[in-house]
């Protein structure tokens, strides 16, 4: 089942590009995220799905779960009966606890590159934060950055904000605890990752307070190929061209950009597309958790 549909006891309240969501009949703190196969670029979900995708996903959220020592929204334990995951999404469902979600999107860059390189270009910043002159596509940041955006609509662009913005958005004390548990997080992910010959380029986070302790707690996913850059240590510090290929759908964006004008629907991704791309998700996996 890959596209959203009924689950007996479960209630679709949402689908994004790739996750779908459901709310536990009769149960208002419990709920299902399942990850689907399906596969985005450029504001379009794309045609084929990477196949056995939303698997991975899950897999690498868990096992970034187990690893960081921070408060998640997975559910492991209660004093009550846990309803069971159908068997059909065991493999791509997590059930976890309902949070009250933030707006912010916590993004934290350890390298120079993508839509930061390309502001940096125009004016020596990434998200208007100043950075020392001479830098080049890739190069490691002094030190990581915080670079918050706003959660738009269903729909709309994310937008990037200040950290004096996301102040006003969510008050001082939440917006200083945001930017220092992704800051920690980030460390310690990166920290782990480079044992396995992995660099974590940079990566976005969710998060959401527990309705009745108030407590920051991580939610969706984390630190998945959708979600983060990662880069072969080896081929970065080789130098060349191919020194920040990633473990991710940039294939799938890469042909994109040649095959396509970006007007009217975007066309089927080729066998070949989808297998190369599917292989590179399982690399990671293979990477990250052997």
């Amino acid at each position: 089942m890959t596209d959203a549909g009924a689950l007996l006891g479960w209630h679709h309240v949402y689908s994004g590009k790739v996750r779908n969501l459901y709310e536990r009949e009769g149960s208002p703190t419990l709920m299902l995220v399942v990850a689907s196969d399906r596969v985005s670029a450029f504001d379009h979900v794309l045609e084929p799905g990477i196949p056995g995708k939303g698997a991975l996903l899950t897999q690498l959220t868990r096992w970034w779960f187990d690893r960081l020592q921070v408060p998640n929204h997975l559910v492991t334990a209660l004093d009550v009966e846990l309803p069971a995951v159908p068997a059909e999404l065991a493999d791509r469902a997590m059930l976890v606890r309902r949070l009250d979600m933030l707006p912010i999107e916590c993004v934290v860059r350890g390298y120079l590159t993508g839509s930061g390189w390309a502001e940096y270009q125009q004016s020596g910043t990434v998200c208007g934060i100043p950075l020392p002159a001479g830098l080049n596509d890739g190069d490691r940041l002094p030190e990581p950055l915080y670079t918050p955006a706003f959660k738009a609509p269903l729909g709309e662009h994310d937008e990037n904000i200040t950290f004096e913005r996301s102040i006003e958005l969510v008050g001082e004390e939440m917006a200083t605890q945001l930017r220092d548990a992704s800051l920690a997080i980030f460390a310690a992910a990166s920290a782990i990752a480079a044992e396995r010959g992995v660099l974590l380029a940079d990566t976005k986070f969710e998060f959401g307070t527990d309705p009745d302790t108030g407590v920051l707690t991580l939610a969706d996913e984390a630190l998945t190929s959708d979600s983060s850059r990662y880069w072969d240590a080896a081929l970065y510090a080789a130098g060349g061209p191919n020194r920040m290929d990633s473990f991710d759908k940039q294939i799938v964006r890469d042909w994109l950009a040649a095959n396509w004008d970006k007007q009217g629907e975007p066309p089927a991704l080729p066998a070949e597309i989808v297998e190369r791309t599917a292989a590179r998700y399982r690399e990671l996996i293979d990477r990250l958790c052997a």
